[in-house]
């Protein structure tokens, strides 16, 4: 059993975002980078079920970016994961045309299970994952916060507006990591430096057939600066006049 679990390169969630003068984009000097966190989730899933199941041989982890996001990849083997593989790609890139490169990536490597983050949390599409498994023509469960092995399949619990909801998917399946599957391990420094030894395998959109064509324009940038402020109320009933009565501001 192979299970695939794609990776993203994102700015640290944890650092100040600054844009660009000329709304071009965001301000990268100086700034790191790491997993996406949603994806780091996918990866620590993938990893916890191959430890509870003898008959998963392999975890890959595959990003899709420039030479960038080599560094993210060997996280994701100091982890734990098996193999990683850096799809070469400059252009940019949509929900679209990644879910297109990894069903070319899946195809090539026939994995049973691909589990990945349900959205990135630099641009929030949450599409990527629901479009490739469309192209694929493989059931999915999206915002899992519980995956267990159930008859031959998976039984999910997935995470909605209305409460949680558990359904049932065959294999092979798309599978989208919400906040509270897991707490992901740290790679240690020990890990880290093995992961330094290890190949990552590099291909090219071209060498899976694919040619890149976004269908998103990137107009423009702009930071919107917080209206929020604090006030202090006297009692509780002060302060449910205040969320009753008080204009909101979005």
């Amino acid at each position: 059993m192979k299970i695939l679990v794609p990776i993203k390169r994102v700015p640290d969630p944890d650092q100040k975002i600054q844009v660009q003068p000329d709304g071009s984009g965001i301000v990268t000097d100086g700034l790191p980078f790491v997993i996406n966190p949603f994806d780091a989730i996918a990866v620590e899933e993938a990893l916890r079920i191959r430890e509870k199941f003898s008959e998963v041989t392999e975890v890959l982890a595959v990003s899709i970016g420039p030479e960038a996001g080599e560094p993210q990849l060997r996280t994701a083997l100091a982890m734990g994961a098996d193999n990683a593989t850096l799809i070469h790609c400059d252009a940019p890139l949509d929900p679209w045309n990644v879910a297109c490169l990894l069903q070319a990536f899946a195809g090539r490597y026939q994995p049973d299970l691909i589990l990945m983050g349900k959205q990135g949390v630099d641009d929030d599409f949450s599409q990527t994952g629901q479009m490739l498994a469309a192209l694929l023509d493989w059931p999915q469960a999206t915002f899992a916060s519980k995956i267990e092995f159930f008859n031959g399949g998976l039984r999910v619990t997935r995470e909605t507006d209305a409460g949680l909801e558990i359904i049932r998917v065959s294999l092979p399946a798309v599978v989208t990591a919400d906040l509270r599957l897991n707490e992901p391990r740290y790679a240690s420094l020990t890990s880290m430096m093995r992961a330094r030894k290890k190949s990552i395998e590099r291909l090219t959109p071209a060498e899976l057939g694919l040619a890149i064509a976004p269908r998103l324009q990137w107009l423009g940038l702009a930071a919107v600066p917080s209206r929020r402020k604090c006030v202090r109320v006297g009692s509780l009933d002060e302060l449910l006049g205040k969320l009753r009565d008080e204009e909101k501001v979005i």
